[in-house]
């Protein structure tokens, strides 16, 4: 075990995002390494929006010997919807990657998908593998260049944004622009309903909440039409190099909006379904006053990002496309004591994977494994299946 930790903040630019005026490089990051050492096997995590830049397996996995670079898209950080855009993002990890390899000198990489993070980091490896995904504003060049990692780890993940915040999501809610319309039989907190809820019901809510989803989806596709016609077109060229994506001549780029009630997943209440060690509640703590307090996966979203990320009909994002073309060696790691990650989610992306050499483990732990005193347990387990797969730390 390595006593110190040498912490480096790496900054890049992308290909298709430039330094911003004020400064800001669009891909950041830290990269931890035992002091002293340069590691042969390092691990690169990242996010949709989160900031993993200080994720807390740097330092664990370091004091064993492994490089870990939490890395940060130029979505990432951001307090509000930051329109974002999975062809660009997956561009931006490219970039982590492709320093692991040049510039730190690493020989074998490790892509770790944690929560979110594993849907995302699974679509950039499929898409280095097998491109597939289409290149929509990105340069196809650039999206279709993408370096593959040697191996996939996804840690207390669930299958996809789009799915587990439909999963959370609220059906009762009948007017989305009031926070407290209702239907008290779709209700998951109404005490007529459950808990226990009955398989009926809840075949009837799980129905509801992808019918709400595809309703807003509707609604974004037809907005983003009206908007980008609302106003006569402009000679001007707009490149997007200032902004996300590349901005639209033709009107208004993208709508903002709110989308309320997100903490609704009969599981937060109902332990009998899909049972767990996990307490009940969600991560918010109370799931009904975190369903009426305005926050979720997606308070304030918009049109293209909403279709982008958060739509089940639209993402480009899901399992069932991406995890099959991921062959090498592959671990899914569970944590039992997760409130908002189930066995299924963890199940359905062991069974997803393309990989020959996979293995599905649960540890005791909640989402970040910040109880129990987990994480070393959890930075143990990694760097023995690493070692085991010939991928040594230093």
């Amino acid at each position: 075990m390595h006593k110190n930790v040498n912490i480096q903040g790496v900054h890049l630019e992308s290909p298709t995002k430039k330094r911003l005026n004020h400064g800001q490089y669009p891909c950041n990051g830290s990269y931890y390494s035992p002091e002293g050492e340069r590691p042969t096997t390092a691990i690169i995590a990242s996010h949709y929006v989160g900031n993993w830049a200080n994720h807390y397996l740097g330092e664990y996995m370091a004091r064993r010997g492994y490089g870990f670079l939490g890395w940060n898209s130029r979505f990432a950080g951001a307090s509000v919807a930051s329109g974002f855009n999975l062809e660009h993002a997956l561009i931006d990890l490219g970039v982590g990657v492709r320093w692991l390899r040049e510039e730190a000198g690493v020989e074998k990489v490790v892509i770790l998908g944690h929560s979110g993070g594993a849907s995302l980091m699974g679509a950039y490896q499929a898409q280095a593998l097998d491109p597939h995904i289409d290149p929509g504003s990105a340069p196809e060049e650039e999206l279709n260049s993408l370096l593959p990692a040697d191996f996939y780890i996804s840690l207390a993940a669930h299958p996809g944004r789009a799915k587990v915040f439909t999963e959370w999501l609220d059906p009762s809610v009948t007017d989305e622009n009031d926070p407290l319309s209702y239907d008290p039989e779709l209700d998951m907190y109404n005490p007529d309903n459950g808990p226990p809820y009955s398989p009926e019901w809840l075949e009837r809510y799980r129905a509801a909440q992808v019918a709400r989803n595809e309703r807003i989806t509707q609604w974004a596709e037809k907005e983003l039409q009206r908007i980008g016609d609302g106003r006569p077109q402009s000679d001007q060229k707009l490149d997007g190099a200032g902004t996300f994506g590349v901005a639209s001549k033709n009107g208004v780029f993208d709508r903002f909006f709110v989308v309320p009630r997100q903490f609704a997943d009969p599981r937060f209440l109902d332990l009998t379904i899909e049972p767990s060690k996990r307490k009940v509640g969600c991560y918010m703590g109370d799931p009904q006053q975190s369903n009426y307090s305005g926050y979720g996966l997606a308070p304030i979203t918009s049109a293209r990002e909403w279709l982008a990320m958060w739509s089940l009909s639209k993402t480009q994002v899901r399992i069932e496309e991406q995890l099959p073309r991921i062959t090498q060696p592959a671990l899914v790691i569970y944590a039992n004591h997760d409130q908002g990650v189930f066995p299924s989610h963890a199940q359905a992306i062991y069974e997803a994977l393309g990989s020959a050499d996979k293995r599905l483990i649960s540890l005791d732990g909640a989402h970040y494994f910040e109880e129990l005193g987990s994480r070393a347990e959890l930075a143990n387990l990694l760097a023995n299946w690493l070692e085991d797969h010939e991928a040594p730390a230093v």
